[in-house]
């Protein structure tokens, strides 16, 4: 029997005095991750005791979707540009522009909707990498540039939409927030397709966390202890399985959930496993040690901006979609809850700390809060005060640990 054989063939380790310190220790040094999802659970079945059900029921669970939708999509943009050092507070008048073009170009000039979608995302796009040019290559602070490119916005949209409401936008186009994901095998009461696309959902879950260990294992890695990677990942599938029964019984999976689950997948590998997610981490870790190891550090920050523009303008279309009509208001504030989102989930505000899965965990619990509030008959004003409490906590949580 090789060296290797008689390793593998060893029992378990059980759980020592030592062992438990090695879990403690993990825990503390990951009390950020693990404490967000919690705080997530402990809001959501608050909400749930105090509504008496109506928070986790099909119908407003897909509302609580879809009126997120756009706040998630953005955070993705936004934690980047957050994790390389800056701010960008421009992305809800740019969220609102880009509806009110769409809006023009399909309902006066009717264009459809898919040449639409990509000249907005293109328009989103320039937005970002004009702002991005002065705040890399300029060297304008990006709060300045974001701050100017929200007023710039602004009046845009009310020139464009010439101080008022446009709509209705052609049903196709109203899907890509309002529709539902097709059901062939037709279900009676349960949307059979929506649950057993939940159910792969989470079995991919399981099974590329696992694939992922084995690789970190391989190389002889650091990785977390078992009994947190089991219970962590139980948990994720046992949440997929039963918010996709949930909205199975009802309509379905919504076509936006689709999208944003598309995004986070794609955003989550991105930073976690290419060298471009990593580069940006060492950028908003020390931006100066990041350039004289070779990072083309301006490129980077320029980049960054350039992603947020481009799903601010998706935000937007879906945002349009769902009013199914562009406002001269549309996009009022949005900033300030995805960037609390990105805050609430653990980015720093110095730049270089935060997760994608963070960024959306913070959406949701900012959503959940809303939903739950409005649902208890709490005013709009003490509504904004509770958040503003609530992100203020999050941020000195994050100096006080740093400064521990």
């Amino acid at each position: 029997m090789s060296p290797s054989d008689s390793k593998a063939a060893q029992p378990a380790v059980p759980l020592t005095p030592a062992a438990g310190k090695l879990h403690a220790g993990f825990l503390k040094n990951n009390l950020r991750e693990y404490g967000m999802l919690i705080s997530l659970v402990a809001i959501m079945v608050l909400f749930q005791v105090l509504t008496d059900g109506t928070l986790l029921r099909p119908l407003n669970l897909t509302n609580l979707v879809l009126q997120n939708s756009y706040v998630v999509i953005m955070a993705l943009g936004m934690l980047l540009v957050i994790v390389a050092g800056h701010i960008d507070l421009s992305v809800g008048s740019v969220c609102g522009f880009i509806g009110a073009l769409a809006a023009v170009l399909m309902v006066q000039y009717d264009w459809g909707y898919v040449p639409t979608a990509i000249v907005s995302i293109l328009a989103g796009a320039i937005i970002g990498a004009a702002q991005g040019w002065f705040v890399a290559y300029g060297k304008i602070p990006s709060f300045i540039v974001t701050l100017a490119g929200m007023l710039v916005f602004k009046g845009l949209t009310l020139a464009l939409l010439q101080g008022q409401s446009l709509g209705p936008f052609p049903e196709t186009f109203q899907k890509l927030s309002s529709g539902f994901i097709p059901d062939p095998l037709g279900g009676d009461t349960m949307r059979t397709t929506s649950l057993i696309v939940g159910a792969l959902a989470a079995a991919a879950l399981v099974f590329f966390k696992l694939r992922g260990r084995a690789k970190l294992a391989k190389h002889g890695m650091e990785q977390e202890p078992y009994a947190f990677f089991l219970v962590k990942n139980v948990f994720f599938a046992v949440v997929i399985l039963f918010f996709s029964w949930l909205l199975a019984s009802y309509k379905g999976l919504p076509n936006v959930l689709v999208v944003m689950a598309v995004l986070i997948v794609v955003y989550d590998f991105v930073t976690n496993r290419t060298t471009v997610g990593r580069r940006i981490y060492a950028l908003g870790g020390n931006e100066k040690a990041a350039r004289l190891s070779g990072i083309k550090t301006q490129r980077l920050a320029f980049l960054t901006f350039v992603n947020m523009g481009a799903l601010a303008a998706l935000a937007g279309l879906v945002f349009a979609a769902r009013l199914n009509t562009a406002t001269p208001k549309a996009g009022l504030g949005f900033e300030l809850d995805v960037i609390a989102a990105c805050f609430i989930g653990g980015a720093s505000a110095s730049g270089g700390v935060g997760k994608v899965m963070g960024a959306v965990i913070g959406a949701f619990i900012m959503g959940v809060m809303n939903n739950g509030m409005s649902i208890l008959g709490i005013g709009i004003d003490y509504q904004q005060v509770i958040k503003g409490l609530v992100l203020l906590a999050a941020v000195f949580i994050d100096v006080y640990n740093k400064n521990k």
